[in-house]
């Protein structure tokens, strides 16, 4: 697989362009092709590759993983879908809300979510392409279908999909929230919306909250950037001083040498190393908070 060394800037700002907005597949690599000899196959090679995504597998002796629904009050729809995933070690545990990127709950995500059971917490990832029947198979078309959805819906999906998984019967009653991308984003906006009653948040490369919300979160935050991703990290000095202000717990990292999306193994911008060092930081966070 290439690594994030490999492939030109000019061909990472395109598909950083391509990922968050409407652009299409065919035009993506048309344009890429543009970049001169090799453009078209660096391009290729940035899409995700699922097969390599699964480090957890569903039928791992130490989880038990399922589709559940939810209601869900002010959503996008009535009654929501997610990926449940229950340590198979008896007793009460923690939970963690896992919020995928911004093209519905895909393989890359459900094993995310399988990861955080193995590691003995109850974990659970909605989908918030349910009200358009749910995740396509393919990114490309998620991306269009959930671009197409009210966003203040899918958050109010995605709290209700937290308030689930919290008053699971299998929960101790404390709460954590982690995301990626437009998930990461959704993991800043519970933590202002939910204040005490979320005890953790751990996103990654996300849209920081409502800076006018930051006096409300209670939850220990840990916010994970990437080196190189001027979109998001645009909103970081304003926000860290206001979580600073409003003497919000929280740490931030910054890898060095990262993209956006570094976390993502099915993809060239993963980030070895850094992704298990922040992976790491965030088992480490929710094993003290949710305890």
């Amino acid at each position: 697989m290439q690594t994030p060394a490999d492939i030109a800037d000019d061909i990472y700002a395109l598909y950083d362009e391509y990922c968050h907005s409407q652009m299409e597949r065919r035009d993506f690599l048309r344009r890429a092709a543009g970049f001169g000899a090799g453009g078209l196959a660096l391009a290729t090679t940035l899409l995700p590759n699922y097969a390599r995504a699964q480090t957890i597998s569903f039928t791992d002796p130490r989880i038990h993983a399922r589709y559940v629904t939810y209601p869900s009050p002010g959503g996008t729809t009535k009654t929501m879908r997610g990926y449940l995933v229950e340590p198979t070690a008896k007793g009460k545990v923690g939970t963690v809300l896992v919020v995928h990127e911004n093209r519905g709950l895909n393989p890359y995500v459900e094993d995310v979510a399988r990861r955080v059971a193995a590691e003995g917490f109850l974990a659970f990832a909605p989908d918030a392409l349910t009200a358009a029947g749910g995740y396509p198979g393919n990114d490309d078309d998620g991306k269009v279908m959930q671009r197409k959805l009210d966003p203040a819906r899918i958050y109010a999906d995605m709290l209700n999909g937290a308030r689930f998984v919290k008053s699971h019967a299998r929960s101790n009653g404390k709460l954590g929230v982690t995301g990626f991308c437009f998930g990461g984003g959704v993991a800043n906006f519970l933590a202002a919306k939910m204040g005490k009653d979320l005890q953790a948040a751990a996103p990654f490369y996300g849209r920081a909250a409502d800076l006018d919300q930051v006096p409300h979160i209670q939850a220990t935050m840990l916010l994970h950037y990437a080196d190189d991703d001027p979109r998001v990290n645009a909103m970081r000095p304003d926000y860290e001083a206001a979580l600073k202000k409003h003497k919000v717990t929280f740490t931030s990292f910054t890898y060095k040498g990262t993209k956006h999306g570094f976390h993502n193994n099915s993809t060239p911008r993963y980030h070895a190393a850094s992704a298990k060092l922040a992976w790491d930081r965030t088992l480490a966070l929710f094993r003290t908070a949710l305890a």
